[in-house]
């Protein structure tokens, strides 16, 4: 007799299925808003954009706030394509570092036994109260000591240490079984061909749910840009593009702004609908049985 595979994300679908659905789809509905009115605000004319009262979908799109913008990034002294390079080069460097220097802390912390572990952990969960303008005067009193202002390494130390993916990746790492470790200690394997050849390939999904979260917070970076650099030449695209939804004298800013909000949007979007599968994983702990 055949059975039905179930789970948390099951193939198939079942009639038992459908009161779930009914549950959650008003749910679903009520949180996109925000992604739907980000899409139709950007395309919204000049009449619309400051139409009383203001309407939610737009009624006659038009890629008019997106040719402002390119004309008025056109005019910049620094070209955009600088800010985005800039962008890449940051929120690239930051994810491959942030994510190794997470995943080497999460193993030592979930499979290590050392003096100061449990300190540690605990210094890592006090870390998570902190929100990031608590720590930026002590941020900027670094950045000016050690002298790199002005310099790629003041957008990517300050944001290296993520306590959120060092926690998740730790939670994720305790579901390997010791088993495999000994195993691995048995066969000969050191630590760090543990660590790369072992460990890394089951926990794939919690690394690409850090990634998501270092890219979240990198690519909508302001404050490294604004802190601590003042070449404009050096400073990031999320950046630039907010100097359009601070410039709210003009009419033709307000659109440009509106435009700007969706491009840096865009990839935040994109990026967890293409890893949304791992996300769920890890969010669910589907452990290593």
């Amino acid at each position: 007799m055949a059975v039905r595979k179930t789970g948390i994300n099951p193939k198939g679908f079942d009639k038992s299925q459908i009161k779930l659905y009914l549950i959650l789809l008003p749910f679903a509905a009520f949180m996109i808003l925000p992604l739907i009115f980000i899409i139709n605000h950007a395309f919204k004319p000049m009449q619309e954009l400051f139409a009383f009262p203001p309407t939610f979908f737009v009624k006659q799109p038009s890629l008019e706030n997106f040719q402002n913008l390119v004309k008025t990034a056109q005019t910049s002294a620094i070209p955009i394509s600088r800010y985005i390079f800039n962008s890449v080069v940051v929120t690239v460097v930051v994810i491959a570092f942030s994510l190794l220097f997470s995943s080497m802390a999460a193993y030592a912390l979930s499979k290590k036994q050392f003096r100061g572990k449990s300190f540690g952990l605990e210094l890592n969960n006090a870390a998570l109260m902190f929100v990031a303008t608590a720590v930026t005067i002590p941020r900027y009193l670094i950045i000016n000591g050690v002298h790199i202002q002005n310099t790629y390494w003041a957008h990517i130390l300050p944001l290296l240490a993520l306590p959120v993916s060092v926690f998740l990746l730790k939670q994720f790492i305790d579901q390997v079984p010791d088993s495999l470790i000994e195993a691995a200690i048995i066969d000969g394997a050191g630590e760090f061909r543990i660590y790369w050849s072992v460990v890394m390939p089951l926990i794939r999904p919690a690394l690409a749910t850090s990634a998501l979260l270092v890219f979240q917070s990198v690519w909508n970076n302001l404050e490294t840009s604004q802190l601590f650099v003042t070449n404009e030449s050096l400073r990031t695209l999320a950046f630039y593009l907010n100097t359009f939804a601070s410039n709210t004298n003009t009419v033709v800013g307000q659109g440009a702004a509106a435009a700007a909000s969706l491009i840096i949007f865009v990839p935040n979007l994109l990026l967890f609908v293409f890893m949304q599968s791992k996300v769920i994983n890890t969010m669910a702990h589907s452990g290593l049985k």
